[in-house]
């Protein structure tokens, strides 16, 4: 993992009685991910958002997924959520907006952020199939709300077109992750945080 040497950094835990997670993001990193899930489409997923965000994101996570995947998907959303918050502090300096186009063979999802301290979930996005192997797909939709939620950002997902459902949800995580470099990346013409509220 990349060292820090400022607050764009967080480590968060989280314990109840259906999972136990231990997470920590580096906003400013390289694209490391050190992942255990036990949700393994998951753990492809958040790897790609990783490597294409530039962030460093180490999970370990327990969970009770021999019922279904449901309460880890749900609570790591929650940490990372969380993480992401802390991490970004005042967000002085920050770009605030981000938005990226990710194409997957022949599916396209934008992705649309802005770390507002208001958290919505815009998501307008169909999927073929239930299942991706023995991942419920309607899990991607409680991944990003709270995820969204915890962070406490708008966060709008789109996908016009695509037809194969793994296509879809990778285009979906990379183009999250690239959208989040850009909101979160510090731009020096900024003055105190973009906002004419004077905070976030």
């Amino acid at each position: 993992m990349t060292e820090q040497t400022d607050a764009r950094y967080a480590t968060k835990k989280r314990n109840t009685n259906e999972t136990k997670i231990n997470l920590s993001l580096a906003i400013d990193g390289d694209g490391q991910a050190k992942l255990d899930t036990g949700v393994p489409f998951l753990t492809h997923m958040l790897d790609l958002f990783t490597r294409h965000g530039l962030f460093d994101l180490s999970i370990q996570a327990d969970g009770d997924t021999e019922i279904d995947d449901h309460h880890t998907t749900e609570d790591i959303g929650i940490v990372l959520g969380e993480a992401l918050r802390e991490a970004l502090g005042d967000k002085k300096g920050i770009r605030r907006y981000g938005n990226a186009f990710v194409p997957m063979d022949e599916a396209l999802a934008q992705v649309t952020v802005d770390l507002s301290n208001r958290p919505h979930l815009e998501y307008r996005v169909e999927l073929p199939a239930q299942r991706v192997g023995t991942f419920d797909t309607e899990l991607v939709h409680e991944f990003l709300w709270k995820l969204a939620l915890e962070a406490r950002m708008n966060l709008h997902v789109s996908v016009p077109y695509g037809r194969n459902t793994h296509h879809i949800i990778e285009a979906i995580f990379k183009a999250l992750g690239r959208a989040l470099d850009e909101a979160t990346q510090r731009d020096p013409r900024v003055k105190g945080v973009p906002s004419t509220k004077g905070r976030l």
